[in-house]
């Protein structure tokens, strides 16, 4: 905040707390913008991410709807909770950020799934959530552990009691992440089966095809060779009996 401008991840974190507050009110950016001060053009550009929030935004934004905005400085010796890996925040900045994340689709088969996790700091710990999915009312967010002791990056999610992990390799020098996700797939009826598919996190390009992909999409290779990467490099291994 030294500089006026808040970083790439405070942003983020900024965007998704103005757009919440916009769809809660029922109220469109025009407005907000009217009643912040704001031009519109400043108000788009911050919350799509082409242009970080300054503090002088933040300030008349605060006042327009009432709520804090501004991140309270964090302690980068605070840790996470001992459940989590007792990480601080500045041991694990480096995993903050967007990511393409690609596995197979359930539904269609020699099909790829792909769509973008964030992962951001949130108050004591890594937390992420999944956007720009087909099937938005699936997408998850939960807790993310960095444990010492196994040398792996878990995606975590409890939704009353119904779990959801992602075992991942710690990021690779071009910031790869890969490993299995286990989760439950609508089966026949109301029927939800346990299942485990390879997983690929990389570093979110803004123009990366998203959405299901099938053999017919020019990216299709290039994220299947990704996907093989999770067990051809031994990132993870699926046992047969």
């Amino acid at each position: 905040m030294e500089t006026g401008e808040l970083s790439q991840s405070e942003s983020r974190a900024t965007a998704r707390i103005v757009r919440e507050e916009l769809a809660k009110r029922r109220i469109s950016r025009q407005r907000l913008a009217d009643q912040a001060k704001i031009s519109i053009s400043t108000l788009e550009k911050a919350l799509s991410g082409s242009r970080p929030f300054t503090l002088a935004t933040l300030v008349r934004l605060e006042a327009a709807l009432r709520i804090p905005l501004r991140p309270a400085t964090h302690d980068e010796t605070v840790s996470a909770p001992q459940a989590l890996g007792a990480y601080s925040r500045a041991a694990v900045k480096w995993l903050e950020g967007d990511y393409l994340t690609l596995r197979p689709s359930f539904e269609v088969p020699d099909t790829i799934y792909a769509y973008r996790i964030e992962i951001f700091w949130d108050a004591s710990h890594l937390a992420f959530r999944e956007v720009e999915r087909l099937d938005k009312s699936f997408a998850q967010k939960g807790v993310v552990s960095v444990p010492n002791k196994s040398g792996h990056v878990y995606l975590y999610t409890n939704d009353e009691g119904q779990m959801r992990l992602a075992i991942l390799s710690r990021p690779l020098i071009t910031g790869e992440m890969y490993g299995i996700l286990t989760t439950l797939l609508a089966g026949h009826g109301s029927q939800l089966v346990p299942v485990a598919v390879p997983l690929a996190l990389i570093p979110h390009m803004p123009e990366a095809a998203l959405g299901r992909l099938t053999a017919a999409d020019r990216v299709h290779a290039a994220y299947r060779k990704h996907l093989a990467r999770v067990t051809a490099d031994d990132f993870a291994r699926l046992v047969k009996l």
